[in-house]
């Protein structure tokens, strides 16, 4: 059986120089950017939440649906991605995933019915989820692992970046010239980005030495190493239980705390705002004290601001902006060793196969999260009281738990196995 050879820049760290440090950083920079642009896409549509719920007098469960058809095109793509994306030159893939991106959030900006942006959001899926696994996969093979948690941390400060500049400025177009104006936003925003890739981005041709295979035999090849089932085992569970809670904040805050629509806004700037500095420090403890140990206190320390959160009762802003914070901060923070950990877990020459197929698992779980939440809760109509928000806490610290005695049979191929 002849396999591809290993990628060179994933076996062998490149010397240091200060002109190989200035492009790492400056390829860091741009995959950050088209992070910001299309998690910005996904994320913006759960502060829009009631007042798209309103303008097409949807319910609660009707809204997760919606979103739940952004996350499986995702995983749909990417599965079918991860059979063959490791057959193309990484930066031409990257380049035309990010024009259809684009075109697919204009289509989301013209929709004129429900149905219409439910179809759009479809096309933008196919695209951003296959976009998130290529990023991971770009940076596995062009940064070193031991510096690689602090680059994993850049690029997941993205969230914070879209936290902190997108969504609040999204909900306020929104507010101002309608949820339409948001996505057109988005998308302008979009093309500069897509212009200084075209430019900044190196041809990426490492993972193509060898004989290419056939996407049967890759499956095959793929899911026949027990570590690649633990990966995609351990990423869906841990992503399922922060989407059980997000997709529901903003109605929960709206409907059951009086929060203003406009100043849902807020509540992402103030986490992506502590977020974004403590994103880059988070990945630097990992590098430091290691991946595995690091996931499990945080894993642990995120318990507390999902339940303060799911049990909210006070109509204090700025007691709420706390515990939104938290639940963002420390939620988010606990996948920057977790995605570290994973892509040193796999064989380098099915690094990028299998990093698209845990973007499949990862958005399948989000649109299977989104929908188990959607169920958990009622309401008595559209802009209803939430019921049953606190179940959802207790549900997601239970998958979180189970998650981190699960992240103990994920082993780096660097890293100890003791961790506690």
């Amino acid at each position: 059986m002849t396999h591809a050879a290993p990628d060179a820049t994933a076996s062998s760290p490149p010397v240091d120089t200060p002109e190989s440090l200035a492009r790492e950083r400056w390829l860091i920079g741009v995959l950050t950017a088209i992070n910001v642009t299309h998690i910005l896409d996904f994320v913006v549509m759960n502060p829009l939440a009631p007042q798209l719920m309103r303008q097409f007098q949807i319910t609660t469960a009707q809204f997760t649906v919606g979103l739940s058809a952004y996350t499986f095109a995702a995983a749909i793509a990417s599965f079918a991605g991860a059979l063959v994306i490791d057959r193309w030159e990484r930066r031409r893939v990257l380049l035309w995933l990010y024009g259809g991106f684009i075109a697919s959030t204009v289509a989301c900006a013209l929709a004129g019915s429900f149905p219409m942006l439910v179809a759009a959001r479809c096309a933008a899926g196919i695209c951003g989820g296959m976009l998130g696994s290529l990023v991971n996969t770009i940076v596995a093979e062009n940064v070193p692992y031991a510096r690689r948690g602090a680059a994993m941390g850049r690029v997941v400060s993205a969230f914070s970046v879209a936290s902190v500049l997108g969504i609040p400025a999204g909900v306020w177009l929104a507010a101002v010239a309608g949820w339409h104006a948001t996505f057109l936003a988005v998308a302008a925003a979009s093309l500069p980005i897509a212009f200084v890739a075209t430019r900044v981005l190196p041809e990426m041709r490492g993972h193509l030495q060898g004989s290419p295979r056939s996407p049967w035999r890759t499956c095959r090849d793929l899911l026949r190493v027990p570590m690649h089932g633990l990966i995609l085992l351990f990423s869906g569970v841990m992503t399922f239980a922060g989407f059980l809670v997000i997709p529901l904040i903003a109605i929960f805050l709206a409907r059951n705390l009086g929060v203003a629509e406009a100043a849902l806004g807020l509540v992402y700037l103030c986490g992506g705002l502590v977020g974004l500095v403590s994103s880059p420090w988070i990945g630097r403890l990992a590098d430091r004290h290691g991946k595995h140990r690091t996931f499990l206190i945080l894993a642990g320390l995120s318990l507390m601001p999902t339940l303060a959160l799911t049990h909210l009762t006070t109509t204090s802003l700025p007691v709420i902006l706390l515990v939104t914070t938290g639940f963002i901060v420390i939620g988010g923070g606990r996948f920057i060793p977790a995605s570290a950990l994973i892509s040193e877990a796999m064989a380098p020459a099915h690094r990028g196969g299998v990093l698209s197929l845990q973007s499949g698992v990862h958005s399948a779980a989000i649109g299977l999260a989104a929908l188990t939440g959607g169920l958990l809760v009622h309401q008595a109509g559209p802009l209803a009281p939430l019921e049953g928000f606190g179940l959802v806490g207790w549900v997601a610290c239970a998958v979180v738990l189970a998650g981190a005695a699960l992240s103990l049979t994920v082993k780096a191929r660097h890293e100890p196995a003791q961790v506690v």
